[in-house]
């Protein structure tokens, strides 16, 4: 245990398989605003002008609000009432989503996107929120099902924002996630529980220990750096494919694009399985199994020439691999970290989101830029090399601990 993981209270409450429901839908209704522009990247950038290179934008602008939000939104969690500024962050989303919607230039869209990111913290609100009603036995489980509702949402927005723009436009997807986005604040702001920290610090305070917490924190560097390298893979592997699928090899629609994207969603099971494995104490070697499979979803796009049928299937394969890698590594990373204590918990999650959220971003504009330069080929090559990254510093970290 580090210097901050102080003794805390044993959660007052329990949660109910109903509560634990609702936590999963709302965190995948949220988390999928941050997702829907991964398919759409080809048209939308068409529609407002945007050069190919400067395409990897519309997701990086999107990745980098959320990364703000979760240094300055989500650390409040340890300070205020967790249902109001639940609520507060999903209104902003909201408006956000709906300025995205009615934007027809480049600057003013991508200023929208920045605020979608920013309004869709609350799902990083909501999982240590569950984490705190979840008895400490049960806690790996809890935070399992909750982050599988989270990866649905994640797999599925790409299909359906695909779906709705072919039988649609692009603007449809976002008009429909801000109606969905209130729809949910209604529903959230009649069941959930509310829940007053204990802090006493003020909000430059609270952010300033962040920083503490870093320094005192091995098992949080260590962590956010492994994620980081999977999310990076992650955001750069769901950014290139559909310009591959859409490209002169493959000639996809967006409604093939969709179904493309369904197969990821095979990859979202990981995230219970995972908080089982974590309960029993299996951490350490299922984490090392998640690199490796990272990187050989990587490796299995260049087992015959890309345009076949064999290479759509092993293309597949690899989005189920690679989803289902990063999604135990995710849940991992949770389990391990919320065992630091409630009165940290926010604040740590913030920080593990932010490292790894960035490194989304830099994937995503890296992954488009690569695919303008090399194309897949080089793009895939720096997605295999960001799983190795974190796989060597595991092996680095293995004779200093036996934690995480």
């Amino acid at each position: 245990m580090t210097a901050i993981a102080a003794a805390t209270p044993r959660a007052e409450a329990t949660i109910s398989g109903r509560m634990i429901f609702l936590f999963a839908a709302a965190c995948g209704v949220i988390v999928a605003n941050l997702y829907y522009a991964q398919p759409l990247i080809g048209p939308i950038s068409a529609a407002l002008g945007l050069a190919p290179q400067a395409a990897g934008l519309i997701v990086t602008m999107t990745q980098i609000g959320y990364g703000v939000g979760l240094l300055l939104i989500v650390p409040l969690g340890d300070l205020v009432e967790n249902r109001r500024l639940i609520l507060v962050v999903i209104g902003l989303g909201a408006l956000a989503l709906l300025a995205a919607a009615f934007s027809t230039r480049p600057l003013p869209f991508l200023c929208a996107m920045l605020c979608v990111g920013f309004g869709s913290v609350a799902v990083q609100i909501l999982i240590p929120f569950a984490a705190h009603l979840a008895p400490e036995e049960a806690r790996g489980r809890v935070v399992g099902n909750v982050t599988m509702g989270l990866m649905l949402g994640v797999m599925l927005s790409r299909p359906v924002s695909s779906f709705v723009t072919a039988f649609s436009s692009w603007h449809a997807v976002y008009v429909g996630s801000a109606f969905a986005m209130v729809a949910l604040g209604l529903v959230l702001a009649w069941l959930l529980p509310a829940r007053r920290p204990n802090a006493r610090l003020h909000y430059g305070e609270l952010l300033l220990s962040m920083a503490e917490l870093i320094r005192t924190t091995p098992i949080l560097r260590r962590r956010a750096l492994y994620h980081s390298c999977l999310f990076g893979a992650f955001s750069l592997f769901w950014t290139t494919t559909p310009l591959l699928l859409a490209g002169p090899r493959f000639g996809f629609t967006q409604r093939g694009i969709a179904l493309f994207a369904l197969a990821g969603v095979a990859g979202a099971i990981a995230a219970p399985l995972a908080g089982r494995v974590a309960d029993r104490g299996w951490s350490r070697p299922v984490t090392a199994l998640a690199m490796l499979l990272v990187a050989c979803a990587f490796l299995l796009t260049h087992i015959v020439r890309t345009g076949s049928p064999l290479s759509l299937a092993l293309l597949v394969g690899a989005a189920i691999l690679l989803d289902f890698g990063v999604q135990a590594n995710l849940v991992l990373g949770y389990r391990s970290l919320f065992l630091l204590g409630a009165a940290y918990r926010s604040r740590i999650n913030g920080i593990y989101m932010a490292s790894f959220f960035t490194a989304g971003a830099l994937g995503s504009a890296l992954g488009a830029w690569a695919y303008a330069e090399g194309g897949w080929p080089l793009a895939s090559w720096i997605g295999f090399a960001l799983p190795i990254l974190a796989l060597l510093s595991f092996v680095a970290a293995e004779p200093r601990s036996r934690a995480g």
